[in-house]
This record gives C-alpha cells, sequence and structure tokens, in this order.
C-alpha cells in the first residue's frame, strides 16, 4: 500500500476541493445551515481562517489559512464531516470497507489540497472559487450563487459585483 503524503506547512494557507460520496447528491445546499454549524464547530475547538469558499450542492472549495504552529488541516476536516453526518439518519450505501471500518458513507474518504505559494496563486484560486458556480452550469453569473466567499469580498470592496460576467474568464480560471 502507498502511503498518501499531503504537502504540510504550519500556519499555510491551502485550497481544498472536498466532494460528498455521491456526487448526485445535493446535501451541502440543501443543508447549508448544518454545513455552516459544522465549521464554526470545529473552528471554535481548532482555529482557521476560511479566505474564500464556495459550497455547491455536491461539492466545495476552500481556502483555510492554519494558525502558526499548526499543519492539522485533515483533522478539521475529519471532524467537519463527522459533525456535518451525525445531521442525518443512517441509511446511505456503504461498501464493505467503509462499515467495516464503522464509517458513513456521505462523504468521499479523501480530499484534494494544495498549498498556496504566494498572492498569484492565491488570487487565482479566489478567483476559480468564485467562478465555479458558473463553470457547472449552476449560474450565469457569480453574482447569482449565494453560498459564496465572493458576497463578502465585494461588500469589502475587494471584487466589484458584476465580477466574472466578463466572455472569456473562464478559461482564466482553470487551475489544472
Amino acid at each position: 500500500m502507498t502511503e498518501y503524503r499531503r504537502h504540510r506547512v504550519q500556519g499555510g494557507t491551502y485550497f481544498f476541493t472536498v466532494n460528498l460520496a455521491d456526487r448526485n447528491q445535493t446535501l451541502l445546499t440543501d443543508h447549508i445551515e448544518v454545513l455552516r454549524q459544522s465549521l464554526r464547530t470545529v473552528k471554535q475547538k481548532h482555529p482557521f481562517t476560511i479566505e474564500a469558499i464556495v459550497v455547491l450542492p455536491e461539492h466545495l472549495h476552500a481556502i483555510w489559512t492554519l494558525p502558526d504552529g499548526d499543519d492539522d488541516f485533515s483533522l478539521r476536516w475529519r471532524q467537519i464531516k463527522s459533525v456535518f453526518s451525525r445531521h442525518f439518519e443512517t441509511g446511505e450505501k456503504i461498501s464493505n470497507s467503509r462499515m467495516l471500518k464503522n464509517e458513513r458513507g456521505i462523504w468521499q474518504r479523501r480530499f484534494w489540497e494544495h498549498r498556496i505559494k504566494d498572492d498569484n496563486d492565491f488570487a487565482r484560486h479566489v478567483d476559480y472559487i468564485h467562478f465555479n458556480p458558473v463553470k457547472h452550469g449552476h449560474v450565469a453569473t457569480v453574482a447569482g450563487w449565494p453560498y459564496s466567499s465572493f458576497h463578502q469580498f465585494v461588500y469589502q470592496g475587494i471584487l466589484p459585483m458584476d465580477w466574472g460576467g466578463v466572455a472569456g474568464l473562464e478559461s482564466d480560471l482553470e487551475l489544472e
């Protein structure tokens, strides 16, 4: 078995993609308040700063900054997933390996993370996060998606309300 390695930097800033196990579900937006409370609950015990976030029906993207001397984002995601999952009755489809480990089947086991390297990398990932609902066809404009830190960026004067409405912007926002 290959060991899964993560790039950890104490006090680092990271971009994450976290998915539901069943990508046809809409639990995250259907139960947005449960997700918000799960984030708040974990942040109280294990602080982190959410720099940017977007929640779509079956996945989310976020940028977090961890406190100085701390690099344990895995603990935080594990706890967020656990707190969120406890709000739902059991009965989802569970694989044999999950049954053996007494795990729920709501979330994908792993998540994708990328350490933010510099200001340009940060800006590209924030743009990607905010444009993601348009990319996935949920809305025609970035401002039309309610579950996004985009609205906080507008409120703070960082972005204009019509940001992301420029034709061809999507090609500039691909991260891969």
